[in-house]
C-alpha cells in the first residue's frame, strides 16, 4: 500500500498557487491525511483534490493518526489494485473504530466502480466520491468535520469535456508533473473496465491544456509527462480529428518546459505528422509508451484491439526508422482467454525480434463486468504466471543488452533525489526513463559543482547495475 503523502511543509507547492493562501477564517478547518493509489491519471485527480482541500483551509498531515479525517483516492482497474485499495480502506476504518480519526472519505475509480456494493460491504465509510464528483470533495469534508448531515455518495455523470486540473497541490517533485490532456476512453477492449469507471473519451480544450502547462512551468516544472487513457485520440471530440501533433507543437513553446514525455499511445492515429513532430523536436523526448497487449491476430480480435499484427509491425518499423534513438515502452498480457502455447510463442518471438527497451507484462485479470469474462477457455493462474515469467526472462536479456550498449555514451540526466548516506551521489533519469515505471541512472557529481534536484546534467555512462545505469557528471548542470 502506498503511504499517506507528505505534509504541506514538504509537499511541493506551485508558486502561482502560493500567492492565494486560504483566508484566516478558514485556517483551522481541520487536519487530514491523503492516500493516493493507482496510475498517473489518478494522481492528477489526487493533486486536484488536495488543491481544493487546501483552498478550503484544511491542513494536510503525513500521519493519519494526527488527522481528523482521511481521504483515499482508490484504483479499481484490476483485482490486485482493488485489493490494495480495500486494504487501505480497512486500515483507515480500523483507526476510525479505535477513535483515532473521525472519518474516512473514499474517492476515485473503486468508489465509481463498486458504488452501493462498497457501502454495503463497508458501512463505516463516511462518504463515497466518484471520479467525476472529484471537485466536490471539499464540501463533503467540510460537512463531515462540521458534523452536518450529508449525502453519503457523490456521483456525477462523465462530462463532455475533461475536468480542469489547474490549481493543484502537487505531490510529485517540483521539477516534473503529469499533464492529463483527456479523460475516459472510447475503446472497447474486452478485458478493460476503464470506460465503465472513466466514461467516454473527453478532451481538454487546447487553450486549457496550454494554460495548465504554463502554470506548471511557472511552478518549476521542467519535465511534462503527457498522459491520458488514449493519448493519440486527443481532440477528436472537439475538433473532429485527432490533434495531438498540433498540441505538441504548441506545448514545445511553453517557456520553462525542457522535456516532454509521451505516455499511453494507442497504435491507431499515429500518423506521419505526429511522427515528424516528435522526430524534429528538441524538447519532445524520443520515448513513446505504447501498450500493445499482444501480437497474435486471434488474441487481438478477442481483445477487440482493432489493430492487426501486420499493422503493428509496420508502425514499429516506421517509428524506429524516423525517430533517432527511439526508446519504446510497451505492456503485454499473458494468459488471455483462449491463448494457446502457439499464440504465446508468437508473442515471445515478437519481443525478441522488435527488442523493446522497456516492457512490462501483466497476467490476465478476470474483470466480472467485462466482455472477456464471458469468453470461453479461461486459463489456470499457474499458466498465466509461467508465461509471464518466460516473457520477462526474455526481456531481461534485451534490457541488459541495451544497458550495456549505453556504456561510454554521454546522455542528459534529470536529477530526482540524492542517494541516502552518500556524498554527492544522485538518482536521476535519462530520456529512456519515466518516473516509477522504468529504470534510473545513478549519478556521481563533480565535487567542484554541487548538484541539486531538478537539474539536467550531462553524464557519461560507465556501468550497468541490473536494469539501472551508473554514470559520472561530466559538465555543468543546467
Amino acid at each position: 500500500m502506498k503511504l499517506p503523502i507528505a505534509d504541506q511543509t514538504s509537499a511541493p507547492t506551485p508558486a502561482s498557487l502560493a500567492e492565494s493562501p486560504p483566508s484566516a477564517s478558514r485556517a483551522s478547518r481541520g487536519r487530514y491525511a491523503f492516500i493516493s493509489l493507482g496510475c498517473p491519471k489518478n494522481l492528477v485527480d489526487s493533486e486536484r483534490m488536495l488543491g481544493l482541500l487546501r483552498d478550503e483551509g484544511f491542513q494536510l498531515v503525513a500521519d493519519p493518526e494526527t488527522s481528523d479525517f482521511v481521504v483515499i483516492n482508490t484504483c479499481g482497474f484490476i483485482d490486485s489494485a482493488r485489493q490494495e485499495s480495500m486494504e487501505a480502506i480497512d486500515q483507515m476504518l480500523e483507526l476510525k473504530a479505535a477513535g483515532r480519526i473521525k472519518g474516512v472519505i473514499v474517492a476515485g475509480c473503486l468508489a465509481e466502480r463498486a458504488r452501493d456494493d462498497l457501502l454495503a460491504q463497508r458501512p463505516e465509510i463516511d462518504a463515497l466520491v466518484g471520479v467525476f464528483g472529484r471537485d466536490e470533495v471539499r464540501q463533503v469534508a467540510a460537512r463531515m468535520v462540521d458534523g452536518l448531515e450529508q449525502q453519503r455518495t457523490i456521483f456525477r455523470p462523465a462530462p463532455i469535456r475533461a475536468l480542469d486540473d489547474r490549481d493543484r497541490l502537487r505531490i510529485t517533485p517540483q521539477h516534473f508533473a503529469y499533464l492529463k490532456i483527456s479523460e475516459g476512453c472510447d475503446r472497447l477492449c474486452t478485458f478493460c473496465a476503464i470506460p465503465k469507471m472513466r466514461g467516454k473519451h473527453a478532451s481538454k480544450p487546447m487553450e486549457q491544456v496550454l494554460a495548465e502547462a504554463q502554470q506548471l512551468a511557472d511552478s518549476g516544472v521542467r519535465e511534462l509527462i503527457v498522459v491520458a487513457q488514449d493519448t493519440t485520440y486527443y481532440g477528436i471530440d472537439i475538433y473532429g480529428e485527432p490533434r495531438l501533433a498540433d498540441l505538441l507543437q504548441q506545448l514545445q513553446q511553453v517557456e520553462g518546459i525542457e522535456w516532454i514525455r509521451l505516455m499511453y499511445f494507442y497504435p491507431m492515429y499515429i500518423d506521419d505528422t505526429l511522427i515528424e513532430t516528435i522526430a524534429a523536436s528538441e524538447r519532445i523526448l524520443p520515448y513513446i509508451d505504447m501498450p500493445l497487449q499482444h501480437i497474435n491476430g486471434e488474441m487481438l480480435r478477442r481483445m477487440a484491439r482493432r489493430v492487426t499484427p501486420e499493422g503493428t509491425r509496420e508502425l514499429i518499423t516506421k517509428l524506429r526508422e524516423r525517430i533517432d534513438d527511439l526508446v519504446l515502452r510497451t505492456t503485454l498480457i499473458t494468459g488471455f482467454p483462449g491463448e494457446t502455447e502457439e499464440h504465446f510463442q508468437e508473442l515471445l518471438q515478437f519481443i525478441e525480434e522488435f527488442r523493446f527497451e522497456r516492457l512490462g507484462v501483466f497476467t490476465y485479470s478476470l474483470e466480472p463486468d467485462t466482455p472477456a469474462a464471458r469468453l470461453p477457455e479461461h486459463l489456470p493462474e499457474e499458466v498465466k504466471q509461467e508465461r509471464r515469467q518466460r516473457l520477462m526472462q526474455a526481456q531481461q536479456e534485451i534490457a541488459f543488452r541495451w544497458c550495456d550498449d549505453q556504456i561510454g555514451n554521454a546522455i542528459e540526466v534529470i536529477l530526482d533525489k540524492p542517494v541516502a548516506g552518500e556524498q554527492n551521489v544522485w538518482i536521476g533519469r535519462g530520456y529512456a526513463d519515466a518516473p516509477d515505471v522504468d529504470a534510473v541512472v545513478y549519478v556521481t557529481g563533480d565535487s567542484r559543482r554541487p548538484l541539486r534536484s531538478g537539474q539536467i546534467v550531462p553524464v557519461e555512462i560507465v556501468a550497468r547495475r541490473d536494469y539501472d545505469l551508473v554514470g559520472a557528471a561530466i559538465g555543468p548542470p543546467r
